[in-house]
């Protein structure tokens, strides 16, 4: 997807997913028990929403994202201290290997086209038994789109992988992961939240 769109949608972003409130509030509190007293990076953080919210029960948190409008965005927002933004690429990170106790990647595996890629990434950057919080939206069985996907699409946000909650459980474990936790939250695009080892 082009770095255009997300950068044109970074001032929106946060209003369009008022939408999905359950889905964000479901995200906030569980991210936010995985997070207490941990180090935390979250990739593809957008205009910030989850950092923000799981921020004060984390020791720390480096929340980055590719789009330098979206971490533009994020910076505006009244922040907690302890969370940092910064312009990074989820694919080719530059922190040391073992740094992160929990890395959160929320709504963005879908749309990367080397998911595994980032995935490598992640390993090498959490901690031995860190936890990888990776909840993504998924399509229904048969490829069949809702009203809010196909809208998506027209205003030029499209999926480079378009998994069902089947397909996407496969590929986290197809690449080396073991999920402990997971359920579907149904929302106008329903979310497969994920947690693994």
């Amino acid at each position: 997807m082009s770095l255009n769109v997300w950068n044109v949608f970074a001032p929106i972003y946060e209003f369009t997913m008022r939408s999905q409130k359950n889905i964000y509030d479901y995200m906030y509190k569980q991210i936010g028990e995985v997070s207490k007293g941990k180090v935390v990076l979250e990739l593809a953080t957008g205009p910030g929403m989850i950092a923000r919210h799981i921020a004060p029960s984390a020791s720390s948190v480096i929340a980055t994202d590719f789009a330098p409008k979206m971490i533009e965005t994020a910076r505006k927002a009244k922040n907690p201290e302890n969370v940092h933004f910064e312009v990074a690429d989820a694919t080719s990170l530059r922190f040391e290997d073992d740094s992160f106790d929990v890395v959160v990647i929320a709504n963005a595996l879908h749309i990367i086209p080397n998911p595994e890629k980032a995935l490598a990434e992640i390993r090498r950057v959490l901690k031995n038994g860190g936890v990888l919080v990776a909840p993504n939206f998924i399509f229904r069985e048969g490829g069949k789109r809702n009203l809010w996907q196909k809208l998506l699409s027209l205003v030029g946000v499209r999926f480079a992988h378009e998994w069902t909650e089947r397909e996407y459980k496969s590929f986290l474990n197809a690449n080396g992961w073991t999920i402990t936790k997971d359920c579907i939250i149904k929302g106008r695009i329903d979310l497969a939240y994920v947690e693994c080892e």
